[in-house]
């Protein structure tokens, strides 16, 4: 009857089976693979936007945006730990003694049953070729142990027994790498989180204003967090991004950004960035200053202090708005600060002015190839890819969010300096409705003078409706000869143009479009469409003339320059139906402030990670080009017999073996 084995000792079996450690390794180069295609600890919402709903949720519940601090990531670590230092104390009597033994108690019946053996025959004493074998084998690096027999001798002899060291520094390296992730793995604060000690924070509130409950001491002792710090400025907390929310961890010290430099390629991608920090203790005293770059980072206190990123600190902006929907073209001055916002009150509503980010300098590609063709607020939205000779930096823009009283928002990135298009010189200004869409680009038209200002009293001109009466009389009676003024031809095409100036302010060309398709039968539409095209392109001409005259200007000169500039205009007017804003924001001047990102982290495990790594590069070193070679002669009155084994049957063995062949050969003559 065979008696069932105890549950404590199918525990011992499991956990020191090679397959069930070698299984919990699969599961974890499965995670690791995982966590370096997925990018991890990224805001919930940018995975949200990268998966949608319903794989977010999964890979939510899996822990896949934090794999190595996911608690079921850090279990494995923890019975791998335990599996393979079973199998270590299970194994290791075995292979320490396997490496002194010299298997000296063979037997001659298994040294004839070895694969590779050889026999010689010898007329001198036993004695005398057991020395002269033994004083060969040492020499050939060999540990040689001799036994007397009954009836003769036995040399036994091993070399590279070292071999099996390799197990053990290879299995040793992987516990301490798997000590290394348990001791980086933030267990304290999971142990606190799950006894209801600390919360995540959720809130978008100022840190100073953060519970102690979201907090970390300083003495945590694994973290891994970032901060921005404008220049000037210095901080004493990291922000740590964890799940749908973040923690604030607090400092052993403070640490103040000085200067930021940074240097690009001519393509406009970042080259090089630095940071001239200060570090201060919490009494105010210099602890100590340094240079921190990318790959050369600053240790203090057992933090590594990385340079990670760079952004806005603060740029105060100097801006001219425009109400763009105004019967006037005065503008007005709005002073904003990045990453702060003010309060606009228009015609159209109250607004609320976020100023997001300001970029002191914006390499476009300008190339005619991908140049957008006939659509305004299409500007850029060619290939990305094209060669330095069409790759061009455009000057400073600034980005900000306009949002309504509902709480709705459009992102706008306005450019400081005009751009050249198709050999005029617009500013331009882009929106969108959502952060993962593309900017759509508005095109205003300058003037000779490089001038916003006769676009703007054109355009106040046409949403003007006292002026209407004015502009369709000029444009009749320059279209018409003197004999027909004040008949009913001149009256028709008054009203022709007031038709078409009204239906344009209000809704550009699409109002226009509109009525011709609802008005005009389906033959007669592209006839139509021409004709009201060009009632609207003289009329702008007769407006800009008294948009002149009420500013005490010069009339407006009939050329090309001007017929273009009325043109655009028109298009740039029916742009602002869409454009999604009451106003524009022209920035004038602008203070910079550069902000430094940094990377925190207190990483007691990886001292024990190096060397882990360490250790597996001996032990693979040990297991694959250490050899263990084991030679037994037998010697008798008259006759030797040779026997060797190796763990590996490579060419060297044969080779090697081949040498004793000849070697024991020439001792036997």
């Amino acid at each position: 009857m065979t008696t069932p084995h105890s549950f404590g000792k199918s525990l011992f079996e499991l956990l020191s089976s090679m397959r069930f450690a070698i299984s919990l390794l699969s599961i974890l180069a499965i995670a690791s693979v995982i966590g370096t295609v997925l990018k991890q600890a990224e805001p919930y919402a940018n995975y949200l936007f990268q998966f949608g709903p319903f794989w977010f949720e999964a890979f939510r519940k899996l822990g896949l945006y934090d794999v190595y601090h996911a608690a079921w990531f850090l279990v494995i670590l923890l019975f791998l730990v335990v599996s393979i230092s079973v199998c270590i104390w299970r194994n290791a009597p075995g292979f320490a003694r396997e490496m002194k033994s010299f298997r000296e108690h063979v037997t001659d019946r298994s040294l004839a049953a070895f694969k590779h053996k050889h026999a010689a025959e010898f007329t001198h004493a036993p004695e005398a070729l057991a020395d002269q074998a033994q004083h060969y084998l040492e020499g050939q690096g060999y540990t040689v142990r001799r036994l007397t027999r009954d009836d003769g001798l036995l040399l036994a002899a091993k070399a590279g027994s070292w071999n099996r060291l390799g197990y053990f520094l290879a299995h040793s390296a992987i516990v301490l790498i798997c000590i290394g992730g348990l001791m980086d793995g933030n267990l304290i604060f999971k142990a606190q989180q799950l006894l209801g000690y600390k919360k995540i924070e959720t809130r978008d509130i100022p840190q100073s204003e953060v519970p102690p409950i979201s907090r970390l001491t300083p003495d945590n002792p694994s973290f891994r967090g970032s901060v921005q710090i404008p220049e000037g400025s210095s901080a004493d907390v990291v922000f740590l991004n964890v799940a749908d929310g973040y923690l604030v961890q607090d400092l052993p010290f403070t640490i103040a950004l000085k200067q930021f430099r940074i240097e690009h390629y001519s393509t406009g991608q970042p080259k090089n960035f630095e940071s001239d920090v200060e570090v201060f203790d919490h009494t105010g005293k210099k602890v100590r200053k340094a240079t921190i770059a990318v790959n050369h980072p600053l240790i203090h206190d057992g933090i590594a202090i990385y340079q990670a990123s760079f952004a806005d600190g603060g740029t105060r902006l100097d801006i001219r708005g425009w109400n763009l929907f105004a019967p006037t073209a005065s503008p007005f001055p709005v002073e904003g600060t990045v990453h702060q916002n003010t309060r606009l009150t228009s015609p159209a509503g109250d607004y609320t002015l976020e100023f997001v980010d300001f970029r002191p300098f914006n390499i476009e590609n300008m190339g005619e190839e991908d140049a957008p063709k006939n659509n305004a607020m299409s500007v850029f939205g060619g290939s990305p890819v094209a060669s330095d000779k069409h790759m061009r930096n455009v000057g400073p823009s600034f980005q900000y969010k306009l949002r309504d009283t509902r709480g709705q928002a459009r992102e706008f990135s306005n450019y400081m300096l005009p751009l050249e298009l198709d050999g005029r010189w617009y500013m331009l200004s882009g929106v969108r409705e959502t952060p993962n869409e593309s900017f759509r680009y508005m095109r205003m038209p300058l003037d000779p003078d490089g001038s916003l200002d006769t676009f703007m009293r054109l355009r106040g001109a046409l949403l003007n409706p006292e002026l209407r009466p004015e502009i369709a009389s000029r444009f009749a009676r320059e279209t018409l000869p003197k004999s027909a003024w004040g008949s009913d031809t001149e009256d028709k095409l008054k009203f022709s143009a007031s038709q078409v100036l009204a239906l344009f302010a209000d809704g550009g060309f699409t109002a226009l479009g509109r009525f011709i398709e609802e008005k005009v039968p389906a033959a007669e539409r592209d006839k139509a469409a021409a004709t009201y095209l060009r009632i609207l392109e003289l009329s702008t001409f007769e407006a800009l003339h008294i948009a002149n005259r009420d500013a005490k200007l010069p009339p407006p000169a009939s050329d090309d320059a001007t017929g273009w500039l009325v043109r655009d205009s028109l298009n740039s007017i029916s742009d602002l139906f869409v454009y999604g804003s009451p106003i524009y924001l022209q920035l004038l001047q602008f203070d910079e402030v550069k902000a430094s990102g940094l990377q925190l982290t207190r990483s007691p495990g990886k001292s024990v990670v190096y060397f882990g790594s360490l250790l597996l590069t001996l032990g693979v070193f040990f297991m694959f080009y250490v050899r263990e070679r084991r030679v037994w002669l037998r010697v008798r009155p008259g006759h030797a017999l040779l026997a060797m084994s190796s763990n590996k049957h490579t060419i060297d063995f044969e080779k090697e073996f081949a040498q004793h062949v000849h070697a024991l050969d020439t001792l036997a003559r």
